[in-house]
């Protein structure tokens, strides 16, 4: 027997409101994530303080990547939960978690005080929020694609990642003030905890309108919610899905760490501009890729995910390092702000078709771990260390536009999956497997 259509999907505002709940988290989670890397500096003297200033900002960006390597853990512990009991419950579990490391970061003394348990229980929380965002991404991404009308699933996944964005807007505007409004040394000292306060504030927020979700028909039609021995039996048996779905989540990944996470930094440290500079930069950047990714998941709704897939893994290939190598022959404010934008519109718009486009491949039973764990490996292995690596490149190098290549490689990953699943057919295959 078919459920009936929960009350939140049954117009357009009610739609409206979904969305909104569902995503509240997904914005919680990269609110902290970019406050981190924005303020690694700060962190690095607080709980890493080294004498080389390299090896201190190192340190930080590995407890930074070190959370990623939590979510391929979460993505089939917690994602085959979801996938059992439901999208609403799993997505409160997930929330608490998430808090529980947010409010770690926000409050653990520095090492000055308490010496080595301060690194430790920093990276206590950052492992938190790894295990909790490996399945986040997974299961709003999921619940957006189960309530969307079916032509316009591209439009309505795509604000999974929208709400990374206005996280990333609203934690640069609250940097902004800061630094507009405290001294240097202020911020160094207690200042850069502010935002992460802000963060921990509005949990309790997020909890109750993320209580109020209604759980997906999809979920609720189905007859058969399959045992936990089912749902790893059936991703082993998928493997080839797995892999093609975690190329294709690469050039995601490595390309929005790189713009967003990494962009204050690398403004600061490499190419030595101002913390203003650098934050009006990200700022037009999340504002850049909140635009591009409904504008792409909506045109992938019309012309199918392959073409945009194709194209902008080919353009970033073909101009990611030349335009870094353009920027770091004269740095400026300028320069940056249109090379960023240019690499966010190459990110977004590949990414407003890739999400989707993930949802459909991966089996319909097993739907969230399968999604969460091709994301969670592509960010563990490779996404979540692009700072990390970026910073490295350019030390062992030499070269300040060497995080290009990376991103390059990124892209190259995401042209061989989407080669992958889409040659002779096999994305009709993958689709019509998913759906039974």
């Amino acid at each position: 027997m078919t459920a009936a259509v929960p009350p939140a999907a049954s117009g357009p505002s009610s739609k409206l409101a979904t969305v909104l709940r569902v995503t509240s988290g997904n914005f919680l989670e990269m609110f902290d994530f970019f406050l981190f890397g924005f303020y690694a500096t700060y962190i690095a003297n607080a709980f890493f303080p080294a004498t080389n200033e390299f090896a201190s900002l190192l340190l930080t960006f590995m407890t930074f990547g070190a959370g990623f390597l939590m979510r391929p853990l979460g993505a089939i512990i917690l994602g085959a939960y979801v996938d059992r009991v439901g999208r609403r419950k799993g997505l409160i579990v997930t929330l608490a978690i998430m808090a529980v490391g947010t409010v770690l970061i926000a409050f653990v003394p520095g090492y000055a005080t308490i010496g080595l348990l301060a690194p430790a229980l920093v990276l206590t929380g950052r492992l938190l929020q790894g295990f909790s965002a490996g399945v986040e991404l997974g299961g709003v991404s999921v619940y957006l694609a189960e309530m969307a009308p079916p032509d316009r699933k591209g439009f309505y996944v795509s604000w999974q990642s929208g709400s990374q964005q206005v996280a990333i807007i609203v934690a640069a505007a609250i940097g902004y003030a800061l630094n507009s409004l405290l001294m240097p040394q202020t911020m160094a000292d207690w200042g850069w905890r502010i935002p992460f306060l802000i963060g921990s504030l509005i949990v309790p927020f997020i909890f109750v309108i993320r209580r109020s979700l209604e759980e997906t028909e999809a979920f609720l039609a189905r007859k058969h919610h399959p045992t936990l021995g089912e749902i790893y039996a059936s991703i082993l048996s998928n493997w080839r899905i797995v892999l093609a779905g975690m190329l294709l989540v690469v050039m995601t990944t490595v390309s929005f760490y790189l713009i967003t996470v990494y962009t204050p930094t690398y403004g600061k440290s490499v190419l030595k501009l101002s913390i203003t500079d650098s934050l009006v930069v990200t700022f037009c950047v999340a504002l850049s890729n909140l635009f591009w990714l409904p504008v792409m998941g909506a045109l992938s709704d019309r012309i199918g995910r392959q073409p945009i897939l194709l194209a902008f893994t080919v353009l970033t290939i073909l101009t990611a390092y030349p335009a870094l190598a353009w920027l770091v022959t004269a740095p400026s404010f300028q320069r940056m702000l249109v090379v960023e934008l240019w690499l966010s519109f190459l990110y977004a718009s590949y990414n407003g078709a890739m999400v989707v486009a993930l949802t459909e491949i991966v089996p319909a039973s097993v739907r969230t771990v399968g999604f969460s764990l091709c994301y969670s490996l592509a960010t563990a292995l490779f996404g979540g260390f692009t700072p990390a690596v970026s910073t490295a490149l350019i030390e062992l190098t030499g070269d300040k536009a060497a995080p290009g290549l990376w991103m390059t490689f990124a892209a190259i990953c995401g042209l061989a999956a989407t080669l992958m699943v889409y040659r002779g057919g096999e994305a009709r295959r993958l689709v019509t497997a998913a759906a039974a």
